[in-house]
């Protein structure tokens, strides 16, 4: 009997030589809900005393999304963990889109983060997935999280409307014969991307089989109210609106997607009252590609205060 996820794992040649990210990937392995195990990859700086900054990355990109905010945070004296969610990057690919489920996603990551890394006092960065999934996981276990910083994210659960833009992402993304996941990455940007970094985000994925995770995950937003997760997603936003744990609402001023949702978090959250939230202008949906420098400053003054 076969136990656990058929998956693939990327070969390590394609991650070789990538502009900017030094780091070497670290692994280990969490329980796939099936009997078997997957392979989690993640990147890590900075001391191993120091509070950790938790970065977690979205649709469809990978911890390389973070290569120009790293060093910044990390020459603050801080340590920074980025894993890649599973499906993406270096972490294992289940091959069939059916496999993704949001709950599943939120599993992951704890288990890596609470079971694996035992991570104290964190602070979460979360952006576009890596919102809807480290919210999740910080209203669910409060005790584990010093800060939150929310960044062209939210906590959807199915009682908003998507954006027009979203829908064709969505759509886009699920029927497209062959994906060319860079130049997705692109249409989330307002800077030209060079030819390197679109490879880079071109690197996990070797083959259209590498992709069911990126195909999947626009699917695994709640856009319903009677949606999987749309419960546990409005109880997390009841947790988070109550929650003292402080909260910095760093979004950018060009994202069609998210940026209704920077004034919703400014405004409902007890823990972002009273604090200087910036606006990163001139940046996209992935505003750590066209303003990385400029968020990383932003998230570094958090911290010192």
């Amino acid at each position: 009997m076969f136990a656990g996820m058929q998956t693939l794992r990327t070969p390590d040649d394609r991650f070789d030589d990538l502009p900017g990210f030094p780091y070497a990937p670290r692994y280990c392995e969490v329980s796939d809900d099936e009997g078997g195990a997957l392979q989690v990859a993640w990147v890590e700086d900075g001391p191993d005393g120091a509070d950790p900054v938790l970065m977690l990355h979205g649709e469809p990109s990978w911890s390389y999304l973070y290569r120009k905010m790293i060093p910044i945070v990390v020459a603050a004296g801080h340590r920074v963990i980025c894993p890649d969610l599973i499906g993406f990057g270096r972490s294992d690919k289940p091959t069939r889109r059916e496999d993704h489920s949001y709950g599943r996603h939120v599993e992951w990551m704890r288990a890596l983060a609470f079971d694996i890394l035992d991570l104290h006092d964190v602070t979460l960065v979360g952006q576009d997935w890596g919102g809807l999934i480290g919210l999740r996981l910080a209203a669910e276990h409060p005790e584990r999280f010093a800060r939150l910083v929310v960044a062209n994210t939210g906590l959807p659960n199915g009682e908003q409307p998507m954006a027009e833009v979203w829908w064709r992402f969505r759509k886009a993304i699920q029927t497209a014969p062959k994906l060319n996941i860079g130049w997705f990455v692109q249409g989330g940007c307002r800077k030209q991307l060079s030819d390197e970094v679109r490879a880079g985000y071109d690197a996990p994925f070797p083959e259209d089989e590498y992709c069911a995770g990126p195909r999947a995950m626009p699917s695994l937003v709640p856009t319903t109210p009677d949606d999987p997760a749309a419960a546990a997603n409005k109880s997390a936003w009841a947790k988070l609106c109550v929650s003292p744990t402080p909260m910095l609402v760093a979004f950018s001023d060009c994202d069609p997607i998210t940026g209704p949702m920077a004034a919703i978090f400014r405004r409902e959250m007890r823990g972002a009252q009273g604090i200087d939230h910036p606006l990163v202008r001139g940046a996209g949906h992935f505003l750590q590609e066209d303003a990385g420098e400029e968020l990383a400053h932003h998230i570094v003054e958090f911290l010192r205060r």
